[in-house]
C-alpha cells in the first residue's frame, strides 16, 4: 500500500521552532509535532538550518509535499518586512525563495497569526462563520488575523496598536502576564483594555483567542465583557501548523493564493 504524503506545517515563533505533517482531511497532526527550542541566534540561515532539520525528520511522511511555513512578521509575496520577535536581519529576506532552494521543495511563507487563522477558519473555532472575525493569539507578542466572509484580510498587526501610550502586546501578551506574574484577573483588566479597543475601531462579529494560553481560556475569558462573542481556539497552539500546511497546499507555484478568497470547509451548509 503507497505510504500517504502529508503537507509540513512549520510554525517559526518567538520561542521555539515546531512542525509537523498535516492530515489535511481530519485538521490535524498526522505525526507527532517536534520542537525545538530557539537560540539567541535567530538569523534567517540559523532559522532555516532548523527548518531544514525538520523538514528531514519527516521526510518520509512528507515526501515532496509543499511546505508552509509561518514567521512573526509582516510577510508580502514571500518576503519579509519586519521583526517583531526575530533577529532584524530578516527584514527585505525573501523568506520563500530561501526556503524553497534550501529544501528544494515548494514552500509558502505567511505571518504567523494569519496562519493559525487560517487554521481555525478551516477547522476550528471560526469555522462558517460569517461577517468579520477576528483570531487574536495570545503569546510571546500579540497577534491577529482578520477574515471577512472567509477572506483573510492580511497583515493586520493589531497587537501593535498604542494604547495609553504602550504597545499593546507589552502590556498584554501573554508573555507578560508570565514575566511580571500577573494574576488572572490583573492581566484580564489589560486584555480588556485591548479588546474594548480593538472592538471599536472594527466592530468585529465573532473574535476567536489561540495561542498556547488558550487551554486556559476558562481562567480569563469569563472576566471579560465585550459586545461580540468571544470563544477560545479550537485547535489552541497547533492552530498556526495546520494553517501553514492548509495553505501551502492552497496556493498556485508563485505563492500566492489561488483567487482572494479563502474557501473554508464545508459542513452540511454553504
Amino acid at each position: 500500500m503507497p505510504t500517504t504524503h502529508h503537507p509540513l506545517g512549520i510554525d517559526i515563533g518567538g520561542s521555539g521552532i515546531k512542525g509537523a505533517p498535516v492530515d489535511l482531511a481530519k485538521g490535524q497532526f498526522a505525526k507527532d509535532r517536534q520542537r525545538f527550542e530557539n537560540t539567541k541566534l535567530s538569523s534567517p540561515d540559523a532559522v532555516v538550518d532548523i527548518v531544514v532539520q525538520i523538514a528531514e525528520h519527516f521526510a518520509d511522511d512528507t515526501g515532496d509535499s509543499p511546505i508552509g511555513v509561518t514567521l512573526p512578521a509582516v510577510v508580502t509575496d514571500g518576503v519579509v518586512r519586519t521583526a517583531a520577535n526575530i533577529d532584524p536581519s530578516w527584514i527585505g529576506t525573501d523568506g520563500r525563495k530561501l526556503l524553497s532552494e534550501r529544501l528544494g521543495r515548494p514552500v509558502t511563507v505567511v505571518n504567523d497569526a494569519d496562519a493559525a487563522g487560517l487554521g481555525e477558519l478551516q477547522y476550528g473555532a471560526a469555522r462558517n462563520a460569517g461577517g468579520l472575525v477576528l483570531v487574536s493569539t495570545l503569546g510571546t507578542g500579540i497577534g491577529s488575523a482578520l477574515f471577512y466572509d472567509g477572506v483573510l484580510i492580511p497583515n493586520s498587526e493589531l497587537g501593535h496598536l498604542e494604547i495609553d501610550g504602550h504597545e499593546a502586546e507589552h502590556r498584554a501578551a501573554s508573555s507578560v502576564k508570565d514575566e511580571k506574574n500577573l494574576s488572572w484577573h490583573d492581566w484580564a483588566e489589560r486584555l480588556q483594555q485591548y479588546y474594548s479597543h480593538v472592538e471599536d475601531l472594527l466592530r468585529p462579529d465573532l473574535i476567536v483567542v489561540g495561542g498556547g494560553i488558550s487551554k486556559k481560556a476558562d481562567k480569563f475569558l469569563p472576566l471579560l465583557h465585550l459586545r461580540a462573542p468571544i470563544v477560545a481556539a479550537q485547535l489552541q497552539n497547533s492552530a498556526g501548523i495546520i494553517g501553514a500546511a492548509w495553505l501551502a497546499s492552497n496556493t498556485t507555484g508563485t505563492g500566492r493564493k489561488p483567487g482572494t478568497r479563502v474557501h473554508r470547509r464545508a459542513t452540511g451548509s454553504a
